[in-house]
């Protein structure tokens, strides 16, 4: 949140400040520019293992449950997008959720190359960062209605560390994996009315390289109102699925993601 709410004022008076009136209505279909910036609400369901480097399965463990991270997490969200041409057209999206929680352990769980036992007091940190580039062909293009096909390149950014510090005891276990995911999907624009429109999109693929399987979904779904000629308001619901699995020796292990929630954010197009 305190990333967000200077942002989203700073949004709002560029806004004012390039179009201090209102002026006439144009189709979002034909927007050339548009940058969004929101709140997204995230209940999320974060599933793990991670193994040790000489192939010793890890513990599965519910980051949520074992660890006692928040389930319900409020984070800033960006989009953009650019149109290039009359059916051409670039987006550009940042989603982070970041957690921490210290919780005395009620049952082991190997994390890497370290036990972490029962009564352990465990200082736990998880990051998630997905950046995304998307390509869209814009194959049905009205005043009133869009629908493109897209083609995107999704940066999924996992972190995670556990530490214990006892006076006979000390323990910091850091994991990190990041890696591309490409999407394939579909985005939807319709005008329903001078004032109201909804945009929506999905993208989805699976994803197997050598020793590495994954999947990463994207869904959302938003209703936008047109408050001025530039400035919109739209209310929304994200859900994003991602799931990574590794059976390399020394980086084996899963990932498995599920967060969803409604959204809030501000839109200036031109």
């Amino acid at each position: 949140m305190r990333i967000g709410t200077p942002a989203l004022t700073a949004l709002l008076l560029l806004a004012g400040t390039v179009h201090a009136q209102d002026g006439p209505y144009i189709s979002p279909t034909t927007e050339r520019v548009r940058i969004s910036l929101g709140v997204l609400s995230s209940k999320a369901s974060t599933n793990a293992r991670i193994d040790a480097t000489n192939g010793n399965l890890g513990t599965p463990f519910n980051a949520e449950g074992d660890l006692a991270l928040d389930s319900s997490k409020i984070g800033p969200k960006f989009q953009a997008m650019i149109r290039v041409g009359e059916r051409h057209r670039l987006r550009f999206d940042y989603f982070t959720l970041d957690r921490q929680a210290f919780k005395v352990l009620e049952r082991p769980i190997t994390f890497r190359n370290q036990d972490l036992l029962i009564g352990d007091p465990v200082d736990s940190q998880l990051s998630v960062r997905t950046l995304g580039i998307t390509y869209g062909y814009s194959f049905i293009r009205r005043d009133s209605f869009e629908l493109a096909g897209t083609l995107g390149v999704n940066l999924l950014d996992f972190s995670a560390r556990a530490r214990v510090q006892q006076p006979n005891r000390r323990i910091d276990q850091r994991e990190d994996q990041a890696g591309p995911f490409p999407t394939l999907g579909l985005d939807m624009t319709w005008s329903i009315s001078r004032r109201f429109y909804l945009d929506g999109r999905v993208q989805y693929l699976t994803l197997r390289i050598d020793q590495l399987d994954g999947s990463l979904g994207l869904y959302e779904l938003s209703a936008v109102y047109r408050w001025r000629a530039n400035v919109a308001l739209g209310l929304g619901y994200h859900k994003e699925r991602a799931k990574l699995s590794s059976t390399k020796t020394t980086e084996s292990g899963f990932f498995d993601l599920d967060t969803k929630g409604p959204e809030l954010f501000v839109r200036v197009a031109f």
